[in-house]
C-alpha cells in the first residue's frame, strides 16, 4: 500500500467523496441531478452520462484534497479518464484525494435481517486491475434491516473474510456494514455491530489496518472506541437516506468521525447549472460535510 496515503487517511481532515453508485442506483442518482429516466437508449448511454457528471464533480474547483481526502469510484470509472487521465491518477495527482474502488456486486437476498454481500468469483482479477490503476483501497456494503444476532453476525464475519483478501492484494478495504435508518431496533443493531466488529478487529494487524464505514449512530459516540484503534485507519460514515442537514448534524456529535457520502454530497447539484451556479452549490455542500467531519 501507499504509505503516504495511507498517513494522509490516518491523519488528514477532510472526508471520502462516495462516487461509486452502480447499475441499479444510477437512474435514481441521474433524476436527482435532472436526467431523467429515458434519456438514454442503453447502459453504456446511462454510464457515460453517469461519468459525465462524476466528471464535472472531479474536475470543479471545488472538488481538491484541501477538504476531499478520498474518492470511492465504480469500477467502470476507475477504467475511464477525467479531462484526459486515468481516474485515479488524476485523483491523486492532480487533486490530492485518495482513490477508493467499490468492489462488491451487489446483495444478497435478505436472511435473518440481513444482507450479506452477492459473490465475488473474480475479486482477485479485479483487485491486481486495482492495484496496477493506483487504485488504494476499496469499499463493500452489507445491509443489517434488524438486530438479528445470525444476520448481523454473517455480515460482519463475511465483511471480514473478504477484508482479509483485500489485504493481501495490498489494497486497504472499507468494512460497510450499514444499519439501516428504518431498522425498528437500529440502536440494538448498531450495538450488537460494535461489538461483532471488535471481535473481528483482533485478527487485523495495525501494519495493515482496515476502514470501517458505519450508519451514524442513534447513541451519539457509540464508535469512539474504534477511533483510535491500532488496526483502524479510520471511521467513516454514510448518510444512509438522511438529508445532508441531518446527516452533518449527526455527524458532528460523533468526534473522530468523518462522513463519506454519496447522495448528501450530490444533493442540489443539476446538469442545467451553468458550471458557477454548480460549482458554488458543491462548494457550499463540501464546506459543510467538511466541517461537520472535522467535529
Amino acid at each position: 500500500m501507499n504509505e503516504q496515503q495511507l498517513q494522509r487517511v490516518r491523519t488528514d481532515d477532510g472526508f471520502i467523496a462516495a462516487l461509486d453508485q452502480s447499475g441499479g442506483s444510477t437512474p435514481k442518482a441521474l433524476g436527482l441531478y435532472g436526467i431523467v429516466d429515458g434519456s438514454w437508449a442503453d447502459d453504456e448511454e446511462m454510464f457515460d452520462l453517469m461519468h459525465a457528471m462524476r466528471s464535472r464533480i472531479m474536475m470543479s474547483s471545488a472538488f481538491s484534497g484541501e477538504r476531499v481526502l478520498g474518492a470511492i469510484l465504480f469500477e467502470l470509472t476507475m477504467d475511464r479518464l477525467v479531462d484526459g487521465v486515468p481516474t485515479a491518477s488524476y485523483l491523486w495527482h492532480h487533486k490530492n484525494v485518495v482513490p477508493f474502488l467499490k468492489v462488491d456486486k451487489g446483495l444478497a437476498d435478505q436472511a435473518d435481517g440481513a444482507q450479506v454481500m452477492k459473490p465475488m468469483p473474480d475479486l482477485d482479477a479485479l483487485l491486481e486491475r486495482a492495484v496496477t490503476a493506483g487504485i488504494f483501497g476499496t469499499k463493500m456494503r452489507s445491509v443489517i434491516s434488524t438486530a438479528n444476532p445470525d444476520g448481523v453476525s454473517a455480515v460482519v464475519s463475511q465483511q471480514f473474510e473478504v477484508a482479509h483478501q483485500i489485504l493481501s492484494a495490498g489494497l486497504v478495504p472499507i468494512i460497510e456494514p450499514e444499519v439501516d435508518i428504518h431498522a425498528p431496533d437500529k440502536a440494538e443493531a448498531e450495538s450488537m455491530l460494535r461489538d461483532a466488529i471488535l471481535n473481528e478487529l483482533a485478527t487485523v494487524g495495525a501494519d495493515s489496518p482496515v476502514m470501517l464505514k458505519l450508519t451514524l449512530p442513534e447513541v451519539d459516540g457509540l464508535y469512539d472506541v474504534f477511533v483510535n484503534h491500532d488496526s483502524v485507519a479510520r471511521v467513516v460514515a454514510l448518510s444512509g437516506g438522511y438529508s445532508r442537514e441531518v446527516a452533518n448534524e449527526r455527524l458532528s456529535r460523533n468526534r473522530g468521525v468523518i462522513a463519506s457520502f454519496s447522495r448528501a454530497l450530490t444533493e442540489g447539484l443539476r446538469a442545467g447549472q451553468t458550471d458557477e451556479e454548480f460549482d458554488a452549490m458543491l462548494d457550499g455542500t463540501i464546506e459543510g460535510i467538511y466541517q461537520a467531519s472535522r467535529s
